[in-house]
């Protein structure tokens, strides 16, 4: 931070003192993570630091900032200096950037040479969430009768234009994909050997439109600084690098974790959301809770004239309802990261239902026993709840196990509901299972206490 803080200092006496020279030989000496910092510090002097970058490092930079600030930089930029980051940037980040643009990107596509505009259009006609969106086609690929000599000097032609060399792509004469091999293998093999000799056919790939979630969880199984995207036939179209499932995985996570506190997903870091668009995002999901929260006044106001004359049913009230919210939001948070990192599908569903029904019952008693001896405390130095005390603890601890129990079923079948719907399990957040728990929990207590108090104390 105090270093971060010096350079804030000197990047600031540059400017006043118009040393453009000075500025553009201090950008270049540092690395391009310190740049983005810089820029982050100082966004409005980030056009300026773009253009006084040189153009790979400029690129390099420029790939690794958020969208809105990419956006905002883009618009202040010379034309030559657009001209030749649109030239220059990798094709993966590049259908990224275009991708995000609310503007018309025609003439940004026009500024590229042919090959490069068929290839930027290839690439924008993926749907919008698959793995073609995130591919690039720049990969090194070899034959299988291939000599490991001529592979190497194959690298050495082609290699400087590859996103990596680190894997290498086996196609046959129709461009299918094969196998890929390490370039370690190819190191460690002697010149003369033939590429079909290091062929192992235990082969990874994923299809251009299979989707991103899914693409995250493929990297993450399989340890993978790269994997090849293919067509229906086979036929190789790119590779995705790990760079970018970190990007998307990142996206995934923070939209999840905005969509569980219960409002719509942020496009753009929360600074720069209007607040316009931040009432927008969260104003229907706080409307669609108040309304299942006037469901809960609405049983209440039911149950008013029963429960009149055992006021302390009220009292405990909270503790149903707060304990019931409390397991459904531990279950449905638990399942949509499950689901989340691959680890629980559609098809579990019963396996889930059956855990949720055993562990929410254990949960349930637990918390039905410390309820029971709750009130008996109270009743011993107080006197509390009367004669009938024993009949009060009874209906807290049965309550408690059944709205514990629901709370834990509602929570973790819901993400399921939602994801067989095709919506995202996030949607069934937190406060939405809460609420839901709450009306449910509510019928369930009260109900409890009609039956076992009906005669005596109703």
């Amino acid at each position: 931070m105090e270093e971060l803080e010096m350079q804030v200092s000197q990047i600031e006496q540059l400017i006043a003192n118009g040393d453009f020279v000075g500025l553009e030989e201090f950008l270049n000496e540092l690395n391009i993570s310190e740049v983005e910092e810089l820029i982050d510090e100082l966004p409005e002097h980030g056009p300026l630091f773009i253009e006084s970058l040189n153009l790979n490092r400029a690129v390099n930079v420029f790939r690794i900032l958020d969208f809105p600030t990419q956006n905002r930089i883009f618009k202040k930029l010379s034309k030559a200096k657009i001209s030749a980051l649109i030239n220059e940037l990798p094709p993966d980040d590049r259908t990224s950037f275009f991708s995000e643009m609310k503007d018309d990107i025609k003439h940004l596509i026009l500024l590229l040479p042919p090959k490069d505009r068929v290839e930027a259009l290839a690439l924008l006609g993926y749907p919008e969430d698959s793995v073609g969106r995130l591919m690039t086609p720049d990969y090194i690929t070899v034959k299988a009768h291939w000599s490991i000599e001529r592979i190497l000097g194959h690298i050495r032609r082609y290699g400087k234009d590859s996103e990596t060399i680190d894997v290498l792509y086996v196609i046959d004469s129709n461009g299918k994909l094969i196998d890929d091999i390490r370039i370690k293998d190819v190191l460690m093999a002697e010149p003369e050997t033939i590429v079909g000799d290091l062929i192992d056919y235990r082969l990874i790939s994923l299809n251009a439109y299979d989707p991103q979630e899914e693409a995250i969880n493929i990297f993450r199984m399989n340890n993978r600084v790269a994997l090849p995207v293919v067509d229906g036939q086979g036929v190789m179209l790119g590779i995705i690098t790990v760079d970018d499932i970190l990007w998307v995985a990142n996206e995934e996570y923070t939209e999840d974790m905005q969509r569980i506190g219960g409002t719509e997903a942020l496009d753009e870091p929360y600074l720069d959301v209007s607040i316009k668009n931040l009432v927008k995002k969260r104003a229907g999901w706080l409307i669609v809770l108040f309304l299942g929260q006037l469901l809960t006044a609405t049983v209440i106001e039911h149950f008013e004239e029963q429960m009149a004359s055992a006021i302390m049913l009220f009292a405990l009230m909270p503790v149903i309802i707060s304990s019931g919210g409390n397991s459904g939001s531990q279950a449905s948070t638990l399942i949509i990261q499950a689901m989340a990192l691959g680890e629980v599908t559609l098809s579990d569903w019963w396996r889930v239902m059956r855990r949720e029904i055993l562990s929410g019952l254990l949960l349930g008693l637990i918390l039905g026993a410390l309820g029971f001896l709750r009130i008996m405390a109270w009743q011993s130095f107080a006197h509390s709840y009367g004669e009938y005390w024993v009949l009060v603890a009874l209906v807290i601890s049965l309550s408690l196990i059944g709205v514990v129990l629901w709370g834990s079923l509602m929570g973790s079948m819901l993400p399921f509901v939602m994801k067989r719907l095709g919506a995202d399990p996030a949607s069934s957040s937190a406060p939405f299972v809460s609420t839901l728990v709450d009306v449910t929990g509510l019928l369930i207590y009260f109900t409890v206490a009609t039956l076992i108090l009906k005669g005596v104390l109703l």
